[in-house]
């Protein structure tokens, strides 16, 4: 039985937070692997602002590296038009033919479901794993849930990850001001930001993860 996990976000700049979330989901629910996937066009954002395309998709690329049960898709950076989640997952359905697909995104992506394209057929055809902070109120993702039928509630589960009390707005404020980003996220992530100069003026809203 195939299990594949998809984790989608911008990853502005990916940290530990989401490496952490991943990894720690891919062993409680036993996937096969878990495949990273920068965000194109944030459908819910239109005037958010985010890093080229071509940086964030090789930041996530660096911090992978090392873990040979971690991947990653250009899938939504090369397709045209808005990034659907419902049409990433279908891609990743006729990709990899999983029996199982497990969607890794944050609460705060989750609260907002009920706007989201083809919700509930996109419960219908993957889990959904919303990654919180330690201390997160889970109150308005449980709110929101109570909408849904309860055989589509039954697939998104919180998961509590302490490392995402790091967060990317945090790491480029960090690096606008001048100050250290270092345990932070990857070596090799800090020195592709520092050596480009990412983040230097701030032109991004809060948001680490999307859809």
């Amino acid at each position: 039985m195939m299990k594949l996990g998809v984790m989608g976000g911008t990853f502005d700049p990916v940290h530990y937070g989401h490496l952490v979330a991943a990894e720690g989901v891919r062993y409680e629910y036993r996937l096969d692997k878990v495949i990273f996937v920068p965000a194109g066009r944030p459908p819910h954002k239109p005037n958010y602002r985010i890093s080229d395309p071509e940086h964030r998709l090789a930041l996530v690329r660096l911090a992978v590296a090392s873990n040979p049960f971690f991947e990653v898709s250009d899938l939504e950076i090369e397709r045209p038009g808005l990034s659907y989640t419902y049409d990433t997952i279908r891609e990743m359905r006729r990709l990899h033919d999983p029996d199982e697909i497990y969607f890794i995104t944050g609460a705060d992506a989750v609260l907002e479901i009920l706007s989201w394209h083809r919700f509930e057929e996109l419960l219908e055809i993957c889990r959904f794993i919303a990654a919180t902070r330690p201390g997160y109120e889970l109150g308005g993702l449980t709110g929101r849930l109570r909408e849904l039928p309860a055989h589509l509630v039954e697939r998104i589960v919180p998961v509590e990850v302490p490392a995402l009390a790091i967060s990317s707005s945090d790491i480029r404020r960090r690096v606008r001001e001048g100050r250290p980003i270092k345990y932070l996220l990857p070596e090799s992530v800090e020195a592709y930001i520092l050596s480009r100069a990412l983040y230097k003026s701030e032109l991004h809203q809060d948001q680490s993860f999307c859809k």
